[in-house]
């Protein structure tokens, strides 16, 4: 302690953000690995499961069972393999985030904790995974797909290609520009209001940014089957090199496409053979 009690406060002000930082990234750990593991426990234990909740269901009454009753299940599983696959990609935003803090409590403008800005993220994949349930359940349905992944060589075809296309289209391009670098994307956004529901929209913002990034991405996991563990770590593999690109020359937007559309070619030989 020194004897100037303002720049000893000033101090413990300022190495406040770099607390935040290590909470931050502990809490961005944590919750990776809690998703993961609960996917992985999915994994092994759903199939059996649903075989045995559903063998006494009437063949008559499946479709409209499965609808109702599964949503729930379903929704949940949607919603945890968003957050595995997509906080690692958030994480420079919340980092980057973080660091202005330190210059914020210099100006005595403080802003909200990093949990708001992560809250807001959160609630956007969130709102995604509530779509992509309905999308799964009607698919379902209409048995386009199964449990397990698409029952159309067909269909899978399609998506595949539509995916690697989506992967070099000019609304990718804008949706990736728009989050990256984290710097820029929290300074043209008002990333120095210091209110909670301010971080809060922001976290939101970067959230829809990166569903338009990263939607056509998400509707691989129909054709191969949602709780396929390696694609999805290859998905969030593609996803998060995208937004870490040092090159910025979209290397890795040019390999995934160029694999998602040699993917589609295979399933569309196989549909007419």
């Amino acid at each position: 302690m020194s004897d100037d009690p303002k720049r000893d406060e000033l101090l413990q002000q300022t190495d406040a953000p770099g607390r935040e930082a290590a909470i931050a990234s502990g809490a961005i750990v944590a919750l990776m690995i809690l998703a993961w593991t609960y996917l992985i426990w999915l994994f092994w234990n759903t199939p059996a499961a649903m075989s045995e909740s559903m063998s006494s269901i009437p063949a008559m009454q499946m479709a409209q069972t499965v609808r109702l009753s599964e949503f729930p299940f379903v929704f949940a599983m949607w919603a945890v393999m968003m957050v595995g696959m997509m906080t690692p990609a958030f994480t420079p935003t919340i980092l980057a985030y973080v660091q202005l803090g330190r210059h914020a409590v210099i100006r005595n403008q403080p802003l909200a904790p990093a949990a708001w800005l992560l809250g807001g993220y959160l609630l956007a994949w969130l709102s995604f995974a509530v779509m992509a349930s309905v999308a799964q359940m009607t698919l379902l349905e209409t048995h386009l797909i199964a449990s397990t992944g698409s029952s159309s060589n067909l269909f899978s075809a399609i998506v595949f290609i539509s995916v690697g296309l989506y992967q070099l289209s000019p609304m990718k391009d804008a949706c990736l520009a728009r989050c990256r670098p984290p710097l820029d994307f929290i300074k043209r956004n008002g990333g120095f209001s210091n209110g909670r529901l301010a971080s809060l929209r922001l976290g939101l913002k970067h959230g829809l940014y990166c569903i338009g990034c990263c939607w056509a991405l998400m509707m691989v996991l129909f054709v191969v089957g949602v709780m396929q563990l390696l694609w999805a770590v290859l998905l969030s593999a593609f996803i998060l090199l995208e937004q870490v690109d040092p090159l910025e020359a979209g290397v890795t937007r040019k390999v995934s496409a160029c694999f998602l559309l040699g993917v589609g070619l295979i399933f569309l030989v196989k549909s007419v053979i």
